[in-house]
């Protein structure tokens, strides 16, 4: 579980394919106090670390993962936004995240707004999967890249985020052009209530 509230973003030091999974290999500023087996969110995508060195940390992505998220996109070189798992005992400063990436989005439009900028992104529209919660409501919550955000004019396919400068350099929102893919994660609140009114 997350909250969505990126700690920093790694750098991608090396991949390796084995099969159908990749091994990707990580640099972050907090190395050293991860464990074997610890959950860490990668561009909202919740992976376990399987091995460490004194400067970097492999996780391993599968098939399936590699095919609903832009991981398999990645090139050595690349900055991912990451975040270890939330602690129960502290502010929930984000949103309920899983890490459980739902499908890609691709930005379709970056417009200034004197300081700060807003993104616009489009996503493959299923209206069986709207009616189970795989939408963006206005002021609601969603997940881009693992940043917990607040959606701005919701289309049916489409949604914006306005994004402060803090975090426009603190993750790789920085890296974002017209056409760059990223994770999408739907609110699971908004599923729950779509689920249980289908049932009524």
């Amino acid at each position: 579980m997350f909250s969505g509230i990126v700690e920093e973003y790694a750098t991608l030091v090396a991949l390796e394919k084995e099969q159908e999974n990749i091994h990707f290999t990580f640099n972050c500023s907090f190395v050293n106090e991860l464990k074997i087996d610890q959950s860490i969110s990668h561009n909202g995508v919740c992976l376990t670390v399987v091995s460490l060195t004194d400067d970097t940390y492999t996780v391993t992505a599968m098939k399936e993962t590699l095919e609903c998220s832009n991981l398999g996109l990645l090139v050595v070189g690349d900055k991912v936004n990451i975040e270890r798992s939330m602690m129960m005992n502290g502010r929930l400063d984000g949103h309920i995240v899983q890490g459980h990436v739902d499908q890609t989005a691709t930005c379709v439009a970056i417009d200034d707004a004197d300081g700060s900028w807003y993104f616009t992104f489009q996503y493959a529209f299923d209206k069986e999967m709207a009616q189970r919660g795989y939408i963006t409501v206005d002021k609601g919550s969603v997940t881009v890249n693992g940043v917990s955000l607040t959606v701005c004019n919701p289309t049916d396919d489409t949604f914006q985020v306005a994004i402060i400068p803090y975090t426009y350099e603190h993750t790789n929102f920085h890296t974002f052009k017209i056409g760059s893919v990223i994770n999408l994660e739907f609110d699971i609140i908004g599923k729950y209530i779509s689920r249980m009114i289908a049932y009524r």
